[in-house]
């Protein structure tokens, strides 16, 4: 058995092959909730002692809880204490959370939702052609990647000339929590920063400018606050945004299409029934997928008050991290937990938060670039192999999405 005093998640040798589920499904035998030993990160003066939540019931609760887990801190395992969170809304709790959620929300027409499907569509199709005729790629970088990129860049309305950039910066902002990258948090803070002001740019932009296109809504949208008076998103707000949504709507859909991809490949009869199967298996196939790669490795909150959680007081000021993939393996809450079943049925999984105020604003999207993405691989090719080693992300908890597929070689016969 695993002594809790002897556990250390930051271990980034323990994410060398995707997420530690044989540890974790020990934890949530024995220590579904407990107190980590204090660990050490790069921007901390101090090494930080975090609870870790990893069964699915109290991942779930938490979630659900905003007012005993607070997310105001910051949604990593340490606090942030930089000013500008305060701005961004996986930083926020309700009421301003709800706020900024709303005007968000204005900017997501039923015209604009038509205008993103005929755009995940027309990409899904433009990405494929380009890897096509040569029966082989990267399918991480050439495929997975660009997809959410190019509709994250036509919801804001990037030109297409300054996308490659727009792309390199966010790329960086991935690759710098990689221990093997060269990178590190300097170079994040520098991509961050040029977004930052390429977004400040695009919203003046926008506001003298107007475009079709979602990014110009959002620069003028306007809601009714809790007094009567109108309120709309700040300079500051928007921008910081641009900056969450270009890198949490990037990477966790190149996750969860990678992961995906493999999880098909791994399990060639599941892939099997969703070719031949596609219109009645794919609504369940996508959840399925999108639980199997869990593309958040874990949130971080803070405990507002004293709680008991499974058993363990919590005290108020603790900092909290739920961690999703554990929580989506949990043998409590799902039937065979490692079966990757494209019929599961019910299957209540936490990757997009589990429900409450936090639930992710972009999942309908995600799902829907996962959905005709894997569709349309399908149906223009089969025979797929790899040519080489799967290579994986093994940030760790230094960032919300540290464990992820980096490379995957691959090979392909046309349909």
């Amino acid at each position: 058995m695993v002594a809790v005093s002897d556990i250390d998640l930051c271990r980034t040798d323990l994410y060398q092959q995707g997420f530690p589920h044989d540890l974790f499904t020990e934890l949530r035998a024995t220590s579904p909730v407990f107190k980590h030993p204090p660990a050490e990160f790069a921007r901390t003066e101090e090494p930080v002692e975090f609870w870790v939540l990893c069964d699915h019931a109290s991942v779930q609760s938490a979630n659900r809880d905003w007012e005993t887990f607070s997310a105001i801190d910051g949604s990593g395992v340490y606090k942030t204490l930089l000013e500008h969170r305060n701005h961004m809304i996986v930083s926020m709790d309700p009421p301003q959370h709800s706020r900024m959620r709303r005007l968000i929300s204005a900017g997501f027409t039923p015209r604009m939702i038509a205008q993103l499907d005929e755009h995940i569509r027309n990409r899904t199709e433009q990405i494929l052609d380009e890897v096509a005729e040569q029966g082989e790629c990267e399918f991480v970088s050439e495929v997975a990647y660009q997809l959410p990129m190019h509709i994250i860049a036509d919801i804001m309305g990037i030109p297409e000339d300054d996308r490659p950039w727009v792309f390199e910066r966010t790329d960086v902002m991935i690759k710098a929590w990689d221990p093997t990258s060269g990178l590190g948090p300097e170079d994040n803070d520098k991509a961050q920063f040029d977004l930052w002001c390429y977004a400040r740019d695009l919203g003046k932009a926008k506001r003298s400018e107007p475009a079709d296109d979602v990014w110009t809504i959002l620069a003028h949208a306007e809601i009714d606050g809790p007094g009567g008076d109108s309120t709309s998103l700040s300079e500051m707000e928007l921008d910081m945004f641009f900056v969450i949504l270009g890198l949490a709507g990037s990477e966790t859909t190149r996750n969860a299409l990678s992961m995906g991809l493999l999880g098909l490949m791994n399990h060639p009869e599941q892939m099997e029934l969703l070719a031949e199967r596609t219109a009645e298996v794919m609504g369940t196939a996508v959840e399925e997928i999108i639980r199997w790669s869990s593309p958040v490795l874990l949130f971080g909150r803070t405990a507002t008050r004293d709680v008991e959680v499974a058993g363990q007081t919590i005290k108020e000021g603790d900092r909290v991290t739920l961690w999703y993939p554990s929580a989506n393996r949990d043998e409590a809450a799902f039937d065979d937990p490692f079966r990757f079943d494209l019929r599961r049925d019910p299957n209540p999984h936490v990757s997009f938060g589990g429900g409450g105020p936090h639930y992710c604003l972009g999942a309908n999207l995600a799902k829907r670039e996962v959905s005709v993405m894997i569709e349309q691989l399908l149906t223009r090719f089969s025979d797929f192999r790899l040519t080489g080693e799967v290579e994986w992300l093994a940030a760790g908890p230094t960032t919300n999405v540290g464990v992820g597929v980096k490379r995957i070689p691959l090979a392909f016969s046309p349909n």
